[in-house]
């Protein structure tokens, strides 16, 4: 019978300039999440009210829910691919994208639906 070994994943020291791009990208999912933010803040404290009543508090939290949503997904994304890079892995798929792309097509239907019967 053969022994089984156990191989560790071997990290290497990756180029400062993949570093400080994984960095940036991190950076800029989370000015997209503090814009999200004010938006919803924005949206909750200075828009006229809607005629029915909540959907102006439906678009604010939306916003919000959703800055979350990529705040966190941010720190996780930035982690996977710091990660990978050490180990030589390729670069892990990301599903910040959709759900950024399908958050902001909810919230501007709201938003729509809101001017629409007001």
């Amino acid at each position: 019978m053969g022994r089984v070994a156990d191989v560790e994943e071997e990290e290497v020291e990756v180029d400062y300039r993949f570093t400080l791009a994984n960095e940036r990208t991190f950076l800029a999912w989370m000015r997209t999440s503090l814009g999200l933010l004010a938006g919803g803040v924005a949206v909750h404290e200075l828009v006229r009210p809607f005629r029915h009543h909540g959907l102006r508090t439906a678009v604010g939290m939306s916003c919000i829910v959703l800055a979350t949503i990529v705040a966190v997904g941010a720190y996780g994304r930035w982690r996977h691919v710091s990660a990978a890079m050490r180990r030589g892995d390729p670069l892990p798929h990301t599903v910040m994208v959709p759900i950024l792309a399908v958050g902001i097509a909810i919230i501007s239907v709201l938003a729509g639906v809101g001017v629409l019967i007001s």
